[in-house]
């Protein structure tokens, strides 16, 4: 009964086996089963992504937002949400990045070109008609380039401020693209700087389109550190969580400064012999990554606007989850791990407001000190830090210090939990009568969006 609700949103899926699976991990945990039900079925993901009024469909705009949805569906859904005011500058913003991420990433593009694009690619925004048909055939988002001209004509409708900070983010990230094509990941100040090219300079843009359309204080726009960490928080539980994948891909961006303690090259730690060492690495980098988590609890605490508070928090409530699973799990030395379907569900039900989010943020940093297997000076003192900064914002919210959200209305109401309730039971009744023992192996542990 569960899965035959599920299953129209999973067929139309290439791994829609691995993703019931995935929801199946969630029936061991009934809140998660609810949240589920809830999202799905009961308004759950209505009142988290409302629509927000409509917008002028120009025959460009439309075309964006087929792109849109086919780079993306979740980030597709999660932009409709946003106010109007600010939802054609996130788009435009968005597929323009994406763009330039499908020429960083297409290694059959001849490297002196790519250099060459890459630097100049925020010239192109002014170039009308411009588009590009040199990525190879494999390369996923190769039609985005192909008709890059109606993002340019999207751009140009934008006004003339937001179109200045969209340049500015794409050069000073095209510049910093192009420094890596040839070069890589050895020191931590490496590690940093990709990360703020690829990542924390979505983040400092993302707070400038927030700011310049009056939906939050100037002063979101003008903190770039703190903006930058909020990116590079999300990009470094990417790198360390995709371990494996990037590994069988041949890319590298764990730092040499990190690994080079543990093992000879990084691909030692896919070894068994060397999984205890790859351990030690993982949760070095997970320390590494934590240090980001109190500059990301001022971001939050800072905004305004309920849409682009759950535009922000989300992923980063996704991400301390993800590196919570990562940690000593050594599993993401051999495989791709990611958190239960359920479980990102709740977190998305319960992050709307800061007090919520900060209480996620504990949870899982205390799940991670729970995990640590012995004494481990670099992860005490990187939870150390952030969780007195998580408490210290608490303490703001249970002062009602004026900041946003502090409420911690639920989404969810009770006669949701009635009827949520009962097909829980239902589902749970029908999945221990007709379930079958398993032989087939699964991760034994098992992320973000």
């Amino acid at each position: 009964f569960f899965f035959f609700f599920f299953l129209p949103s999973l067929q139309n899926s290439n791994n829609a086996k691995a993703r019931m699976m995935n929801i199946a991990k969630s029936l061991a945990h009934p809140t998660e089963v609810f949240d589920l039900i809830a999202f799905q079925f009961l308004g759950g993901k209505e009142k988290l992504f409302p629509k927000r009024g409509e917008m002028e469909m120009t025959a460009s705009w439309a075309k964006c937002d087929d792109f849109l949805t086919k780079t993306s569906r979740s980030f597709s859904a999660v932009i409709k949400a946003l106010d109007v005011e600010l939802r054609p500058a996130i788009s435009v913003f968005y597929l323009v990045l994406r763009g330039l991420d499908t020429v960083e990433d297409d290694m059959s593009i001849d490297p002196a070109l790519k250099q060459s694009l890459l630097i100049n690619f925020h010239e192109k925004l002014y170039e009308k008609g411009w588009t590009f048909n040199g990525n190879g055939p494999d390369e996923k988002d190769r039609q985005l380039l192909v008709e890059f001209d109606v993002v340019i004509e999207e751009f140009l409708r934008l006004d003339e401020e937001l179109q200045l900070v969209i340049a500015d983010i794409c050069k000073r990230m095209g510049g910093g693209m192009a420094e890596f094509v040839t070069k890589t990941v050895e020191t931590l100040e490496d590690y940093n700087l990709y990360c703020h090219y690829v990542a924390g300079l979505v983040g400092i843009g993302l707070s400038k389109l927030f700011s310049a359309t009056g939906l939050e204080a100037a002063a979101v726009g003008e903190d770039e550190a703190r903006s930058n960490s909020m990116g590079l928080f999300l990009q470094k539980t990417n790198i360390i969580r995709d371990y494996f994948e990037d590994l069988e891909e041949g890319r590298t961006w764990w730092p040499r400064d990190i690994w080079s303690h543990y093992g000879e090259t990084l691909g030692d730690f896919a070894q068994p012999s060397n999984y205890e060492a790859g351990l030690e690495c993982l949760d070095h980098m997970i320390a590494d990554a934590l240090q980001h988590l109190p500059d990301c609890c001022v971001y939050m605490s800072r905004l305004t606007t309920q849409s682009v508070f759950n535009f922000c928090a989300i992923p980063q409530v996704m991400a301390i989850a993800t590196l919570s699973l990562c940690y000593h799990n050594v599993n993401v030395l051999k495989c791709n791990v990611k958190i239960r379907k359920g479980l990102a569900v709740s977190l998305m039900l319960q992050a709307t407001n800061v007090k919520n989010t900060l209480s996620i943020f504990s949870r899982f940093t205390s799940e991670i000190r729970n995990n640590i297997p012995q004494h481990s000076e670099r992860m005490l003192a990187s939870l150390g830090i952030a969780e007195s900064a998580i408490a210290t914002h608490m303490r703001n919210c249970d002062q009602g210090d004026g900041s946003a959200h502090n409420s911690n209305d639920s989404l969810i109401n009770p006669t949701t939990v009635i009827v949520a309730a009962a097909i829980i039971g239902v589902a749970a009744y029908a999945y221990h009568k007709h379930a079958q023992p398993r032989t087939s192996s699964l991760p034994l542990r098992s992320s973000m969006f």
